[in-house]
């Protein structure tokens, strides 16, 4: 109780701008900033800024942007610990207290890099959003007002162009970012030399990030609190695996000297053979097994495997029907896999499968509903054990199992609409109206007669005789499920 907070406020220029103060960002780019400025002369300070209502920079700002980053588990049959005070962040911003605070950072001559993190629902351009507004809602028509601030106060000169490196796990982010910034550069009616300086002077790269970084520790709070000589409440904990692909080119190597460190940072000129296999395997196995395993009543990941049901789900889930999906070497793949499961099992992280719940409808069409269609076309029927996964997600939607709330987190928009479907007379219509909708999938799921039969079935069962019976007797099932 009288240990002092922790305050260790770095000197380093501000070269970074991030969006996002989650614990993700903080375990991964924090600390791969960190050790670019311990083993280089890059020397670089990271400005968070805030883009929700709701943060967390102000306890960020509490401990002079430093906080503690605890790495825990195995590389190379080896037990890995490792305490280390992360100094990256030199600014706070809440462009929701302050926005003119935040549209100052983009007349920092020092800036090289935007970095972001808004999970994969942040990546959209609305038109709801407006030049005026302070802020605007979404993370693109936020980093356009904050570019065309830059593109003025520099007069559009291409030394002012910016390095940007989304880290939202959809496919092609930077471009997507990028797209959307130019809509709303037509849309607020922004003079032609702001696009034109946007496209020629600003470098937009592709990304894949990897590690498993679990929510705040707040079961070994005390603990680890216990290890170390001040009072941290923003403190994160992570596994020591750390896998970053940038697509790039020489001279971003030269920016970014991650050859220097002990990191997984591979600068590449196409990214999508590590994007497929990461995404589908890793990603995928957490956002079609969490839905089931809360319904089944567990709390994090590392419990899966410690249930001999769930740990059999989940290994016919990657064995069985995804990994036959990649158009990869098989062998290097499973591997791979296998290698999932070994960082899924530490058993120094608890990853609490509700963490991992946010955003899951946008999670699963860009990690999970790849796999099934890939598994359709293949194999002319639908892979059931994905499909139950599908099923117990729109349950889980619900918002309630067993008398049980589910932690649901998502747009509203999507909550209330799942949840109106759920009030239709039949598991047919609700099915067929939560399908239809292409804004949650990005096509009409309810043309596919294949996955709409089998997740009828499957959702029947569910309801008949709960996960695990609902999914022993869906196996053994006689229908044919034909594409």
């Amino acid at each position: 109780m009288n240990k002092p907070h922790l305050y260790q406020r770095a000197n380093h220029p501000i070269k970074i701008i991030q969006f996002g103060e989650g614990n993700f960002l903080r375990a991964f780019v924090g600390h791969a900033i960190y050790r670019l400025n311990q083993v280089s002369e890059f020397n670089a300070g990271i400005a968070v800024v805030q883009p929700l209502e709701q943060g967390r920079v102000e306890a960020l700002e509490e401990q002079g942007g430093a906080y503690t980053l605890f790495l825990n588990g195995w590389a190379n049959e080896k037990e890995i610990k490792e305490t280390i005070v992360i100094d990256s962040i030199v600014k706070t911003c809440n462009p929701y207290k302050d926005f003119n605070d935040f549209l100052s950072l983009a007349t920092i001559s020092s800036l090289e890099f935007i970095i972001s993190n808004t999970t994969e629902a942040g990546i959209v351009f609305e038109t709801i959003d407006a030049f005026e507004d302070c802020p605007q809602k979404n993370f693109p028509a936020k980093l356009t007002r904050f570019l065309w601030e830059r593109y003025h106060y520099f007069n559009g000169s291409a030394s002012s162009g910016l390095e940007i490196l989304p880290c939202e796990l959809i496919n092609h982010n930077a471009d997507q970012l990028k797209s959307c910034i130019l809509k709303y550069a037509l849309h607020w009616n922004l003079d032609s030399g702001f696009s034109h300086w946007l496209k020629s002077y600003n470098h937009f790269h592709n990304t894949l990030v990897d590690r498993i970084v679990p929510g705040f520790p707040k079961d070994d709070f005390d603990k680890l609190s216990s290890s170390i000589p001040y009072l941290d409440h923003s403190m994160v904990t992570a596994e020591p695996f750390f896998l970053w692909i940038i697509e790039g080119d020489k001279l971003l190597k030269e920016k970014l000297p991650f050859h220097l460190t002990e990191l997984d940072v591979k600068i590449v000129t196409d990214m999508q053979p590590y994007r497929t296999r990461k995404v589908r395997i890793l990603n995928g196995a957490h956002t079609a097994m969490v839905p089931l395993s809360l319904l089944y009543g567990l709390e994090t990941v590392s419990q899966i495997f410690s249930d001999d049901f769930t740990d059999h789900v989940l290994k016919k889930v990657v064995l069985e029907e995804i990994v036959p999906t990649l158009p990869m070497d098989k062998n290097e793949v499973i591997a791979f896999a296998n290698a999932v499961f070994d960082r899924f099992k530490n058993p120094f992280i608890k990853h609490y499968l509700s963490s991992i719940a946010l955003n899951s409808i946008a999670k699963f069409k860009v990690r999970v509903l790849p796999s099934i269609l890939a598994y359709q076309e293949e194999k002319k029927e639908s892979p059931k054990y994905l499909v139950f996964t599908m099923a117990c997600l729109l349950e889980f939607y619900k918002g309630y199992w067993n008398e049980q709330t589910m932690p649901v987190q998502d747009d509203q928009e999507v909550i209330t609409y799942i949840q109106q479907c759920w009030k239709l007379n039949t598991i047919q219509a609700t099915v067929n109206a939560l399908l239809r909708n292409d804004a949650l999938w990005g096509e009409d799921l309810s043309q596919n007669k294949s996955l709409t039969s089998a997740l009828e079935m499957a959702l029947t069962l569910l309801h008949q005789k709960g996960v695990k019976e609902g999914l022993l007797t869906f196996l053994n099932s006689n229908i044919f499920i034909e594409k």
